[in-house]
Order: structure tokens, then sequence, then C-alpha cells
């Protein structure tokens, strides 16, 4: 049937068979071997934007100059600010042992580390900071459940109140904070810094609170306790033996 045809139809036919094969053929190539120039880019949708090069001139700045100093404030990306301590926790290349000069330690402050505390904290650490808040609770039923543990393990959350984190300056419970610690996560993206310094200032008055002693009070409210009753020492029971 081909073969009543034309002469020059069946030519061009013949054509339009071998051109309907080219695009297949140039994938199948391409895809056989990849190329190191770049694939072709019809909509650059911004992608490829004119820049200059250092040191390059350019006609736009009356200096023909194309670097340019950064617009006075700027700070560089992932520098910290002037209040290195604020920030940071850190001073002298140590942890800073108070709290930095832009806070103003109060009871209204703490109590707002209490707030931040009761949002962020106590669901593992706890309502007192002994490392036994909810979280905690329900990770250790599933393991009691093996079939529901699937052998996996559970890290208690740290008790707070015991001596390798109660003896931990305050620029380094900030930095755990913001940081995270083991298991921990991070909290510094979800926690602005002058709040994580608020539960700072709650975790040390947590501590204090197993600890304290009458004299730690104001005047006012240390005169109006009743009398505390001390035990009495070895010491003091063999002097009152003495005198018996």
């Amino acid at each position: 049937m081909i073969r009543s045809l034309p002469k020059n139809l069946r030519h061009l036919l013949l054509f339009l068979v071998v051109l309907a094969l080219l695009p297949p053929s140039v994938i199948a190539y391409m895809r056989t071997f990849p190329s190191d120039k770049p694939p072709i880019h019809l909509i650059q949708d911004m992608d490829n934007q004119a820049r200059f090069r250092a040191q390059q001139a350019n006609p736009f700045f009356t200096d023909n100059r194309s670097m340019r100093q950064p617009v006075p404030g700027t700070i560089a990306r992932g520098d910290p600010q002037a209040d290195s301590p604020y920030e940071t926790g850190r001073e002298s290349d140590a942890w800073t042992a108070r709290f930095p000069p832009s806070i103003p330690v109060s009871l209204e402050f703490v109590q707002r580390g209490r707030k931040r505390y009761r949002i962020y904290c106590l669901p593992c650490h706890g309502p007192a900071g002994q490392g036994n808040g909810i979280v905690d609770a329900s990770a250790k039923r599933l393991l009691i459940n093996t079939r529901r543990g699937f052998g996996t393990s559970w890290v208690p959350p740290a008790n707070l109140h015991q001596e390798t984190v109660a003896k931990q300056p305050v620029g380094q419970i900030f930095n755990t904070i913001t940081h995270g610690l083991n298991s921990m996560p991070a909290y510094g993206p979800q926690i602005p810094v002058r709040d994580r310094w608020a539960i700072t200032a709650y975790v040390k008055a947590l501590q204090r609170s197993r600890n304290a002693q009458p004299a730690d009070l104001p005047s006012g409210l240390r005169d109006s306790l009743p009398e505390v009753r001390k035990e009495p020492t070895a010491k003091n029971e063999t002097a009152k033996n003495e005198d018996e």
C-alpha cells in the first residue's frame, strides 16, 4: 500500500517517522549518560539573577564599586548580640554564676518563670522538679508492657535537686534550656530569651526551697516564725549529761 503512494509522499512519511523518533531517542540518551551541564531552564522564576563578583565594577554607584559597606547597625547572622551573657549564659569563656544586669530578678519575675516552667518543663521534670512528670510516668507504663514497648528504653528526666544539677551555675541551666541535653530537646526556638532566664530563676528557687533556712527569709517574716526546735547533736548531748 505504501509503495502505491507517490515517491515524494513516501519520503515525507519516512521523514516524519524519523522526526517522531528523535525526541524519545534524545531523552533516552540523556537519561543514560548524565551531563555535568546545568539543565535547560526555560522559566527562570528569579532563580538566576544578575550579580556582581567581588571587586567587579558597578556603574550603578557613583564610585563604580560593586562591593558595599554593610548598613549601619547590621548584625551578622549567627553572631551573639552585644550582651553575650544574656544570649549565651557564658561570661569570659565560663558559665555565668549571676543573672545578666538586664534581668532584674524579682518575685514577679520568678512567678513568670513558674508559669513557663509549668508549660514546658513540668510534663517531664514534674511540679517539684524531681523528674517524675506525666511523660516519665507514661513512658514507664509503656515499658512495663513489653508488647507495646517493643524493646525500647527510656531515659528518665533529670532530678533538678540532685547534686550534679543543683550546683550548676545559672548560665549552664540557661544553656541547657536553650540547646537541650542528652535526650532533652532544645527549647531555644520555642521560648524567648527572657523567659528562659525566668525559668532558670524558678529552677534555682525550687532547688533552694529544698535546703531553705529561716535565715534566708527577710527579717520581718523571720521574726514572725515560731522558734525552730533544734535536734540535739552528740556534742550537746554529752555536755547535757555532764551538767546532770
